[in-house]
């Protein structure tokens, strides 16, 4: 064996080895253009097989090979793409020519490449060097590619690098074992250079897409976590100064320090429903923070719905009373108590019946229902307002997501409203869902199950 082969490298062989490189490539389908050339009898590959190795991306190796084995480049060697320049690749195939001549396809292109005879190896040789992407032959002494390629996606899960199998084996249900084995593709033998080349460019580019997504988005949750604690704080602190301003407020309005003006009595009211709205738009906003920062929990007891819905129904109707609404329990029979974290739910009702007054016209009727359905319980809120434009569907339960109907009397909306509704109904494992009503109106309804 010459001293070039002797490390595995596939640097620059004599002439006489160049020639037979030449042949024995035209005849496995493995030179430019090749379209599933007849093979001919294979040559001795030189007796045992080298040991593992790489090959280094030097341009003097490729104009090397460029000029000792023609045809088998397929882009200029002298500027490799930058998506395979320096990506390693790891191949693993028993037989040594076929390890050579991958080689000789992806060392012009800058790639660095290690070699393995067997599955058992190309494991071993994974661990001390994960690769970027592994070529792994199907049929192989001892373990087989479809085991191996088991056995990387077990050991590595979500960071494995991508494996193309190599085989002659191109009936259906080979392909579908193989990508139900954690395959991504296949490389049909005779190899097409080019096609080669451009599945590895394509899955690399794949993997360095995920990567850069995966690195994105462990930023933007560091950022979400860093806006989340500001925002909480911002809203801690500025709750009770809203809540003291409401109150004096209150004071001044029921003459508690003296009988007041009709103009002095005027200005308190819009100071009281100034500091009101305000303290309402904080406290949604500190709930955001709470829920996004995952500190959402949930103290579950035997609770009754109903009791809870009729108390705040006859709180809501007080501010519904201000547009000549009314709201109205449909009775039913009285569900049995069940889990549920009573403030929580408290929460989830007056969302849902302040949002129904702010969209109901003036005069109007909302209805409310609690039954049992099938083991839920479900509670369902009516309004008779303008319902949910169809293209704006997607708005709804998401942070600050407002449409554009507006609020019938001029009240202030956030959109925080019924995105805490869904999170608080989710926490719960239940469901929350919006429908338009024939002719006018929509249903929220909040399905929890027992």
């Amino acid at each position: 064996m010459t001293p070039e082969f002797q490390t595995g490298m596939l640097c620059a062989p004599p002439p006489a080895a160049g020639a037979r490189f030449q042949r024995q490539a035209t005849s496995l389908g493995f030179a430019h253009g090749v379209e599933g050339a007849a093979p001919s009898a294979p040559l001795d590959s030189g007796g045992d097989s080298a040991p593992p190795s790489m090959c280094p991306p030097r341009p003097a190796i490729c104009d090397t090979l460029h000029k000792t084995i023609p045809g088998m480049i397929v882009e200029s060697a002298l500027s490799p793409p930058l998506v395979l320049r320096g990506r390693r690749i790891l191949v693993v195939d028993d037989d040594r020519l076929n390890r050579r001549l991958l080689a000789a396809i992806l060392c012009p292109e800058g790639c660095e490449v290690i070699e393995a005879d067997s599955a058992e190896k190309g494991l071993e040789l994974y661990a001390l060097a994960p690769p970027d992407l592994v070529l792994l032959d199907v049929m192989l002494p001892g373990m087989n590619g479809f085991d191996a390629c088991r056995a990387i996606c077990s050991r590595y899960g979500e960071s494995a690098a991508p494996v193309i199998f190599i085989t002659a084996r191109a009936e259906s249900d080979d392909v579908v074992e193989g990508l139900a084995a954690g395959g991504v593709d296949y490389l049909p033998k005779p190899i097409r250079a080019k096609e080669a080349l451009a599945r590895i460019r394509t899955h690399l580019q794949i993997r360095h897409l995920l990567a850069e997504q995966q690195l994105l988005v462990g930023e933007l949750s560091k950022a979400n976590a860093a806006k989340n604690k500001l925002l909480g704080m911002a809203a801690h602190d500025l709750r009770n100064p809203l809540a003291s301003i409401r109150g004096l407020a209150e004071f001044l309005r029921d003459g508690v320090v003296g009988k007041l003006t009709p103009d002095q009595l005027d200005l308190v009211e819009t100071i009281h429903s100034a500091s009101k709205q305000m303290l309402v738009l904080v406290n949604e906003l500190l709930d955001v923070a709470t829920i996004e920062a995952g500190e959402l929990r949930i103290s579950p007891e035997m609770t009754d719905l109903t009791e809870i819905v009729e108390k705040q129904v006859y709180l809501a109707n007080i501010e519904a009373s201000a547009k000549q609404t009314k709201i109205e329990i449909v009775p039913h029979d009285r569900p049995p108590p069940h889990r549920l974290d009573p403030n929580k739910i408290r929460q989830v009702v007056d969302n849902l019946l302040s949002n129904a007054i702010k969209f109901s016209p003036p005069g109007s009727t909302i209805t409310v229902e609690v039954e049992a359905v099938a083991g839920s319980i479900v509670l369902a809120v009516r309004d008779q307002g303008p319902g949910i434009p169809e293209t704006e569907r997607y708005k709804l339960f998401k942070d600050f997501g407002r449409t554009s109907v507006q609020p019938t009397g001029g009240e202030k909306s956030t959109g925080l409203g019924l995105a805490i509704c869904r999170k608080i109904v989710e926490a719960h494992h239940g469901t929350i869902t919006a429908e338009n009503l024939p002719g006018r109106g929509c249903v929220f309804r909040v399905t929890i199950p027992a």
